[in-house]
């Protein structure tokens, strides 16, 4: 299953140089390949230390990682959610995405101008915020006139939803995302899933500063923290300038020595993805052999069953069972053979929970 992030920010944020970064990124280019599938979305591979351990341990002929994937989303200005600027494919873009990016500056820089003139996060937050508010209210008061009628001649399932619409409008108007809410039952969260509101998506937001505060930020990332501590949502510190810098360098050890300079154990696309992962309770399995190293992605508390489908719908259909080594396992017997033999090769039915960094081999039969 593979994540798509969609990038949005105000003009002179550092967004395009972020996503130029990611673009062009040669990032430890055997195992961790970088393509374009336009010149607006980027699909990246996902860097994780234990492919190199499973790698080091099976000696598999080819090492696949999972990908990410992160669309830049231009358009947005004051008036998108009426049409102005790209108004309109920006809202369509967006509507498409599993989580937002939402680049913000936190750094002065007097070469660079402000689109209004000076640097504010929580301004330029909520100039973005108010845009997709307002598109969320026009699909919000759409479903009320649609259900309205219904519900005031007396039809319960119609008189509930007119109530939670009621509710979501409450919101909206007043300046509140509709990610702030907890619903108490499945039943109203699936209803609002299905409206695919702009701002029910999970939010990173990206506090781009300058090079001296990307160790412990500054202020304006003070200032963006307390105001969006109340969402769920994460900040991001980055710094776009030092991406930049490490998209040009061509080696592994090159990219590490650079960040060692800084004082920083990863780069800035590392903790976005880790931060995507958290944000939207995803979790990586592996599939180890001699042909090929292969890491999966799929959503926390997902079964055995779910876990092989990605794989193949053949592999779900016809599950018998799964085989399980834990990685530390892995590393302390060396081949898959002696973990078996130590009674370290777990065989779980259909009812397994999937733990993060499980190696995994499905028997099926259809």
């Amino acid at each position: 299953m593979a994540l798509q992030c969609g990038i949005v920010g105000l003009p002179n944020v550092g967004k395009s140089t972020l996503f130029n970064a990611l673009s062009n990124n040669k990032a430890e280019a055997a195992n961790f390949p970088f393509c374009t599938i336009e010149p607006n979305v980027g699909v990246i591979s996902v860097p994780d230390e234990r492919l190199r351990i499973l790698e080091g341990l099976v000696n598999p002929q080819k090492v696949i990682p999972t990908t990410i994937e992160f669309v830049d989303i231009a358009g947005l200005v004051k008036g998108a959610s009426k049409g102005e600027g790209l108004g309109n494919q920006f809202l369509a873009n967006i509507r498409e995405v599993d989580a937002i990016v939402h680049v913000v500056r936190c750094f002065e820089n007097d070469n660079i101008v402000h689109v209004d003139g000076r640097v504010d996060p929580v301004s330029d937050k909520e100039i973005i915020d108010t845009e997709l508010q307002l598109k969320d209210l026009e699909t919000v008061d759409k479903k009320i006139a649609r259900v309205e009628r219904t519900a005031k001649s007396g039809d319960a399932k119609a008189k509930k939803e007119f109530q939670l619409f009621q509710q979501l409008k409450q919101v909206l108007s007043e300046g509140k995302n509709i990610r702030t809410l907890k619903f108490n039952n499945e039943e109203d969260q699936k209803l609002v899933d299905e409206l695919q509101l702009l701002t029910a998506k999970p939010v990173i937001y990206a506090a781009n500063v300058e090079e001296s505060s990307v160790l412990s930020g500054n202020k304006h990332v003070d200032a963006l923290r307390e105001h969006v501590k109340d969402e769920n949502a994460e900040v991001v510190i980055i710094c776009a300038a030092i991406e930049a810098q490490i998209a040009e360098l061509e080696s592994f050890e090159e990219r590490g020595m650079f960040l060692k300079e800084y004082g920083l154990n990863e780069s800035g696309l590392n903790k976005l993805i880790k931060a995507s992962y958290t944000l939207l309770d995803l979790i990586t399995y592996f599939t180890a052999g001699e042909k090929e190293v292969r890491a999966w992605t799929i959503k926390r508390g997902w079964k055995a069953p779910q876990a092989a489908g990605v794989i193949h719908t053949d592999f779900e259909k016809g599950f018998i069972r799964a085989e399980v080594i834990k990685i530390p396992d892995y590393q302390h017997y060396k081949t898959e053979h002696a973990c078996k033999e130590a009674g370290k090769m777990a065989l779980e039915g259909k009812e397994y929970v999937v733990q993060d960094g499980d190696v995994m081999h499905f028997r099926f039969n259809v």
